[in-house]
């Protein structure tokens, strides 16, 4: 091999690790690239976890909030349930049993009020007997005037 074809050849070689520098080169800045996206995305995420992270803050907070008034609920409901249960025992040991009472003596009175009434009514078909007697009595001297 001539000096000239050496040369050549190694003229071509490098040539060749030219080219492939060159591709290297260009996807190396692909790489570059990519990266950089890569980097942008990361931020991006970065500051939607901070976000998430101070809305679950938020959250807990809330929760926490609905925690306590749920215990004041709890408290409640227990009050209204022994309010609830006193309520049922003066209505079934009082209330009832006075209830009870009073009718028994409306019924007494209802009775004695029949009773008086029975004796109302009988007074006044006497009355009214004792007026149409009264009053046959008047015609017949009227009649034995005349007559």
């Amino acid at each position: 091999m001539t000096e000239n074809e050496m040369l050549q050849a190694i003229y071509s070689d490098m040539q060749n690790m030219k080219n492939d520098m060159q591709e290297m080169k260009t996807d190396m800045q692909e790489m570059k690239t990519d990266m950089q996206n890569m980097n942008t995305d990361m931020q991006n995420m970065k500051s939607d976890m901070k976000e998430m992270k101070t809305d679950m803050q938020g959250m807990k907070t809330d929760m926490r909030g609905m925690k306590t008034d749920m215990q004041g609920m709890k408290t409640d409901i227990q009050d209204l349930r022994g309010r609830v249960s006193g309520i049922e025992m003066t209505l079934e040991n009082e209330t009832n049993r006075n209830i009870r009472i009073i009718a028994e003596g409306h019924a007494d009175l209802c009775r004695k009020l029949d009773e008086a009434l029975k004796v109302e009514n009988e007074k006044e078909l006497l009355l009214v007997r004792t007026n149409i007697m009264e009053n046959d009595i008047r015609k017949i001297k009227d009649k034995l005037e005349i007559a």
